[in-house]
């Protein structure tokens, strides 16, 4: 069964760091394109940046220059770096997986779409 595994949240200090990891398990060949998103309390889930198999990469307008999306290929896992926290960074983080091409019961592939881990809380105190 795969699964995305999200770990480095916490509570930190405004102008402090955090580093994000999300590791994808389980039986896989390849995963497409990876992301972050943040949701705060009564607001909608927002991209906060996404990075391709190939190594090309998008951020939010509030996060460029601040926060560093990253993936190890071989490791099956992506990273945010963030730096220069923020109040307004407080969140829960969720990792995403756009498609994933998963290994099936007789050693082929399929693909499957939309994968999200179960979300790690950022705290940014003032």
């Amino acid at each position: 069964q795969v699964q995305l595994v999200e770990s480095g949240g916490g509570l930190v200090q405004a102008g402090g760091s955090l580093r994000l990891s999300c590791a994808v398990s389980g039986a896989i060949f390849s995963i497409n394109a990876m992301g972050w998103y943040r949701q705060a309390p009564g607001k909608q889930r927002e991209l906060v940046a996404n990075i391709t198999h190939g190594g090309s990469t998008n951020y939010a307008d509030s996060v460029k220059g601040r926060f560093t999306i990253s993936r190890d290929n071989a490791k099956n896992t992506v990273y945010l770096q963030m730096n220069s926290l923020k109040p307004e960074d407080t969140a829960v983080y969720y990792c995403n997986a756009d498609r994933i091409e998963v290994v099936t019961a007789l050693g082929g592939g399929r693909f499957e779409y939309d994968y999200w881990g179960q979300g790690t809380q950022v705290t940014v105190s003032s």
